[in-house]
């Protein structure tokens, strides 16, 4: 018997709340920072298998700036969490707006070959002055 993906694999991690994502003042304008984090970890929400993968996250700062130590404790709360790639790459996105309020920001998810098909998800807001 074949199992099917169902409404709560797709929806699996989409609501979960993930530790917050602290910001301290920006002190300069209009300039690009760029974040790598080679070592994302979820969890497949039908399988249960691990899902890994490189996401680099572009913003230009208004008022704040991420706090790095932060982000990495929020992007550790996935490694345990059951949800797809693209739902990862959006929430992941839309958490990091709704605490930065950037004038512009890009994510770009590189998630690793399994079954021989590798995985891209990009996601951007804002002006176009980020160069993808």
């Amino acid at each position: 018997m074949k199992r099917q993906y169902t409404d709560q694999h797709a929806l699996a991690g989409v609501k979960t709340v993930m530790p917050a994502l602290e910001t301290f003042p920006n002190q300069y304008k209009n300039y690009l920072i760029t974040i790598d984090i080679p070592e994302y970890s979820s969890i497949c929400p039908k399988t249960g298998l691990p899902d890994c993968g490189k996401l680099i996250i572009k913003y230009i700062p208004d008022k704040n700036c991420v706090e790095l130590k932060s982000l990495k404790y929020y992007i550790l709360a996935y490694r345990n969490l059951g949800i797809f790639y693209e739902n990862a790459a959006n929430k992941i996105f839309l958490d990091f707006i709704k605490a930065i309020k950037p004038k512009a920001a890009y994510i770009k998810g590189e998630f690793t070959p399994r079954g021989g098909i590798s995985t891209t998800v990009e996601v951007s807001y804002g002006k176009s002055l980020i160069k993808f």
